[in-house]
C-alpha cells in the first residue's frame, strides 16, 4: 500500500492539492508514519474557486499553509467514524464540522463524494470543495 501522498498522486485528480502541499512543505509530514485523515479537494474543486484565488494563494505561503493544514485531521477517521462524530481537529488547529445523513457525509460546506481510500498512514476522503479556515475566509 502507498502513503497519503503517493496515493493522491496516483489518483491523478489531485494535482492542484499536491502542488499546494509541496508549496507549503507538507509532503514529509503526510509521508510520516502515524495516521492522518486527508479531506482531499479534487482539481475540479480548486477550479471552482473564484478566478485568481489559487494564484493569489500560491503567492501567500502562510495563508496557503493554513488552508492545506485545514484539510488534514490527526488519526485514521473512516466513514464509520464520520457517522459517529460531528467535528474533527485539523492540523491547522481549527475544528471542521462533520455532518452525516442518509449515508452521505459533509465536512463544513463540502460534500464527501468518496470515502475510505485507505493508505499506509491514514485515509483519504474526496471532497467537492476547498475548505477555508475561518481566519482565512474572513468570517
Amino acid at each position: 500500500m502507498a502513503d497519503l501522498v503517493e496515493t493522491a498522486i496516483a489518483a491523478g485528480n489531485f494535482n492542484t492539492l499536491i502542488k499546494a502541499v509541496k508549496a507549503v512543505n507538507l509532503i514529509e509530514t503526510l509521508k510520516n508514519p502515524g495516521s492522518f485523515t486527508l479531506f482531499a479537494p479534487t482539481d475540479e474543486a480548486f477550479d471552482n474557486l473564484p478566478e485568481g484565488t489559487l494564484d493569489s494563494l500560491l503567492q501567500d505561503i502562510p495563508k496557503l499553509q493554513k488552508i492545506v493544514a485545514y484539510h488534514v485531521a490527526s488519526g485514521d477517521v473512516r466513514s464509520d467514524d464520520l457517522a459517529q462524530i460531528n467535528e474533527a481537529q485539523t492540523l491547522e488547529g481549527s475544528i471542521v464540522a462533520i455532518e452525516s445523513a442518509d449515508g452521505k457525509f459533509k465536512v463544513n460546506d463540502a460534500n464527501i463524494v468518496k470515502t475510505d481510500i485507505l493508505t499506509d498512514n491514514g485515509v483519504i476522503h474526496i471532497i467537492d470543495a476547498v475548505l477555508m479556515p475561518a481566519m482565512v475566509a474572513g468570517r
